[in-house]
């Protein structure tokens, strides 16, 4: 997948636009300050005291941001999302785009010592700022150790409404990442690009996945049909009839969504059976999204 470069300099602005709208006037003023001394001293130690320091200054509290806002921030960079941010993740990831390196092994070196003492808080806005930094290519290693983490929220930082992954990740990455996310329902739906990177070993190993999960009598999440879609076949299709047949109607409609990615045959055939929901498909009044909000809302 091609990557545009960022332009730095525009998201910085950017940011400090959307800060100005959201925190006290006292806190830009602390941040504009900060910024002066990154700038002109060009220190490390500088850096890392604002980074830390800025909890003092901004609130764990979403950023409001219009519809103009979110457009442009996709405009910046694709797949951005600062809607997903609280103003204090904004915050430190205004100040990091002003610590400079010159070169990949410098950026990575800094950056590395900055994860290896934060908090969770700061690893979460590090791993969210993931696609707006410089040397993106050489910060692959430190996103996949992002998603080790047994905490939700520096995990969801990395796989969720992140670019990055897609961008990135090879594939064993990506199914690990994909997996993780199951294992932890997470909201599937999040993640950016899911279907350009749908591959046959990833629905190969969700479908045992499901296999394993109804052996020991539990439920399947639905939205993991979505990475089997396109590569239903003469040996999964029974998988696909199972989930159809089940009292459950978000199971159901997540198969017969699976089934409209689908060029096999018999797919097509079992979505032509049930003609309500393959015109509600069609009209995108189901989607993985519908799915997944529906299924978040019934296990919390």
């Amino acid at each position: 997948m091609k990557v545009n470069p960022v332009d730095k300099e525009k998201v910085k602005s950017f940011l400090l636009e959307v800060l100005k709208e959201n925190a006290e006037s006292k806190s830009i003023e602390w941040l504009l300050l900060q910024r002066e001394k990154i700038e002109s001293e060009a220190s490390y130690l500088k850096f890392y005291m604002a980074f830390s320091q800025a909890s003092r200054y901004f609130k764990k509290q979403l950023l409001h941001l219009s519809a103009n806002d979110i457009d442009k921030a996709d405009q910046l960079v694709k797949g951005f999302r600062p809607n997903t941010w609280d103003q204090l993740q904004t915050a430190r990831s205004y100040l990091l785009l002003h610590f400079e390196e010159n070169d990949p092994s410098s950026w990575v070196k800094a950056l590395n010592k900055l994860f290896e003492t934060a908090d969770m808080h700061e690893q979460q806005s590090l791993y969210a700022a993931l696609p707006i930094m410089p040397f993106q290519k050489e910060m692959t290693e430190r996103a996949i150790e992002g998603l080790r983490t047994n905490i939700s929220s520096v995990f969801d930082a990395v796989a969720l409404n992140n670019p990055f992954p897609s961008q990135y990740f090879d594939e064993r990455a990506w199914n690990q990442m994909v997996i993780k996310a199951i294992f932890l329902q997470r909201p599937l739906y999040q993640i950016q690009n899911a279907d350009k990177r749908a591959n046959p070993n990833l629905a190969k190993i969700l479908v045992d996945f499901a296999h394993e999960r109804w052996a020991a009598g539990r439920k399947v999440m639905p939205e993991l049909w979505r990475f089997v879609g396109p590569y239903i076949d003469g040996g999964n299709i029974d998988d696909i009839k199972k989930i159809l047949n089940l009292s459950d109607p978000i199971q159901v409609k997540a198969g017969l969504l699976a089934c409209s990615s689908s060029d096999f045959g018999e797919a097509k055939k079992l979505l032509d059976l049930q003609p309500k929901i393959n015109e509600a498909i069609h009209n995108g009044e189901i989607s993985w999204e519908s799915i997944g909000m529906e299924f978040q809302a019934n296990i919390q």
